[in-house]
């Protein structure tokens, strides 16, 4: 281990990540350098350079970026990058170190990945000497503190292990050949997050899966008024004419990729986009990419310019509204959809609402005002959501004003529902089966077995009214009671009327929304006690409409692996 001594862990938080083999290069908002100040041309750092062209402006001034060039091979080769530029740390005008969390946020936003992280916890030098590094393709690891920290610190707070014996060829790569290290299958993703031009067809390769049988259509380079945009479910036109319009509103990271996406995907439907793509993008992109596909189209109709405002704010809960104007205007039919677009995008520019967080301002001054006075969890919760419904509607405009407004719901005296949201075999008792402190437990299913026969569709009506009785007595016993609703809850009708006993028990309501592929429900359905028939499913799989961020207090979104993934409506994590 090299380091300037080990005391500087001894307590803190450290992230332990791989060690690259490349080149040590620092990007900034005007250029480049790698190792040194005064490095020279060599043709490896091409590559690099067209990143940080594409990325600079987005880098502060007086800021740089550290990371490692993976463009050449050096002693050990790799085939399945990300990108060629892996980065480590950010440094701010102040000379300081970012914290970690807030380093991998910074660079996803860029575009640029981190090196993967072998271990975190609180410094323990007998786990970190357990750690075992496969020399023949890993050339070590580095650990340091996951706070940030200042230059002068860097030596305690930073250290390295190196295989021994790391360089292993005779001649210097620099003097040899260049050799290109192979890129994987999400480097196309992190290339659009960058503010590279899309690959349609490496997307539409990674896709696959989510959308099987799926080819892409039109060639991006092509006149798009001459694309065919009619027989494919890729839109590769849609996808590139996106990625220009969101060039120029500066958008990159996630918010870049989620449009494309959204653009490129704009004919699936939503909540098949959602459990599909899920797998391969993870819950919090996937949910952002098939919301995207949801919403775009009410912009692309006509809308009263009196309630406009509002309808803005709450698509603004779920949707970044400049992505969103971006994906329907370019996706729009005719010439009446595209000025809708227009019209909408004039609203939103003139209420504040395309900037990447509108919000973000009055979320984190709620916040902060909450925290001094000792309040979060739902408590918070509560208070925000209340607050932005009261945004959207005029009546808040400060944090003051939402401090006010909110003050009946800061002592978190409300009952608090937990509603399930998925087809059936999509993991709603597995996932109840985690929850704490569940007071009452209301399950549809319950109620017909009860009854004799838990597939029995027949009394529907009778169990439905059963069922929200219970719900209403469970709400109506104390403050603070957590109550569960297990149905499948797949429209807003459904969960309407389990939304009408909330409000009259003023109970903060969570949508639990279960994302599981269809391949898999089909697989553990068939694996139940008491399976639903297979056309009874796949009618549900029709019917499902996924609740919007903003249609209850608070949303949590289940993975396959049952636990939450993605989280909306609560004032904890970053601003958004």
């Amino acid at each position: 281990m090299r380091a300037g001594g080990l005391g500087g862990f001894v307590g803190r938080e450290v992230v332990v990540t791989e060690k690259l083999d490349g080149e040590n290069t620092t990007l900034y908002a005007d250029g480049l350098h790698a190792r040194s100040v005064d490095s020279a041309h060599h043709p490896s750092r091409a590559w690099v350079k067209a990143l940080q062209g594409r990325v600079g402006a987005r880098i502060p001034a007086g800021w740089r970026v550290c990371g490692e060039n993976m463009y050449a091979r050096h002693s050990l080769p790799y085939d399945s990058l990300d990108g060629y530029f892996y980065g480590f740390s950010v440094w701010d005008a102040r000379d300081r170190c970012l914290g970690w969390d807030e380093t991998v946020r910074f660079l996803r936003g860029l575009g640029v990945p981190v090196p993967p992280v072998l271990w975190r916890g609180v410094f323990d030098e007998r786990a970190l000497r357990r750690l075992r590094v496969e020399t023949g393709r890993q050339e070590g690891f580095v650990v340091r503190t996951v706070e940030g920290f200042a230059r002068a610190e860097f030596a305690g707070r930073v250290a390295k292990w190196v295989r021994s014996g790391h360089v292993t060829t005779d001649t210097h790569w620099m003097h040899s050949a260049v050799v290109a290290n192979g890129l994987g299958s999400t480097a196309p993703l992190w290339a659009v997050r960058s503010g590279a031009a899309p690959d349609a067809e490496a997307l539409a390769a990674y896709l696959g899966e989510a959308c099987p049988g799926a080819t892409a259509s039109g060639d991006a380079h092509a006149d798009p008024g001459a694309a065919d945009r009619s027989g494919a479910a890729f839109d590769a036109v849609a996808a590139a004419e996106v990625a220009a319009r969101l060039d120029g509103l500066g958008r990159g990271g996630d918010a870049r990729l989620a449009g494309v996406l959204a653009a490129l995907l704009h004919r699936i439907p939503r909540a098949r986009l959602l459990s599909g793509a899920a797998g391969t993008l993870g819950v919090p992109l996937a949910r952002r990419v098939a919301d995207l596909v949801g919403l775009h189209g009410g912009l692309q109709r006509p809308y009263p310019d009196g309630e406009r405002r509002a309808g803005l704010v709450r698509m603004s809960f779920a949707a970044d509204l400049g992505v969103l104007h971006a994906v329907a205007g370019t996706v729009a039919g005719d010439d009446e959809a595209r000025e809708q677009v227009e019209w909408s995008a004039l609203h939103a520019q003139e209420a504040g609402l395309l900037g990447e967080a509108p919000l973000g301002a009055l979320r984190s001054g709620l916040r902060e005002a909450l925290e001094s006075d000792g309040i979060g969890g739902a408590a918070a919760d509560r208070c925000w959501a209340e607050t932005r419904e009261a945004y959207a509607r005029g009546r808040v405009g400060t944090v003051a004003e939402a401090v006010a407004a909110t003050w009946r719901w800061r002592g978190g005296e409300s009952p608090r529902l937990v509603q399930f949201v998925g087809p059936s075999g999509s993991g709603k008792s597995a996932f109840a089966a985690r929850l704490e402190g569940v007071s009452a437990y209301v399950s549809l299913d319950g109620l017909r077995e009860a009854r004799g026969d838990r597939a029995d569709q027949k009394a529907n009506g009778e169990v439905l009214r059963e069922g929200l009785d219970r719900l209403d007595r469970a709400l109506a016993d104390g403050a603070g009671r957590v109550v569960v609703w297990d149905a499948t809850s797949l429209n807003p009708h459904q969960r309407s009327l389990v939304h009408a006993v909330a409000r009259r028990r003023d109970a903060l309501v969570t949508h639990a929304v279960l994302v599981t592929a269809e391949d898999e429900l089909v697989r553990r359905n068939a694996g139940r006690a008491h399976p639903v028939p297979a056309g009874v499913l796949a009618g549900q799989l029709r019917r499902f409409v996924p609740p919007y961020p903003g249609q209850a207090h608070r949303t949590w979104y289940v993975g396959a692996d049952g636990t939450v993934q993605d989280r909306d409506g609560t004032l904890e994590g970053e601003d958004a």
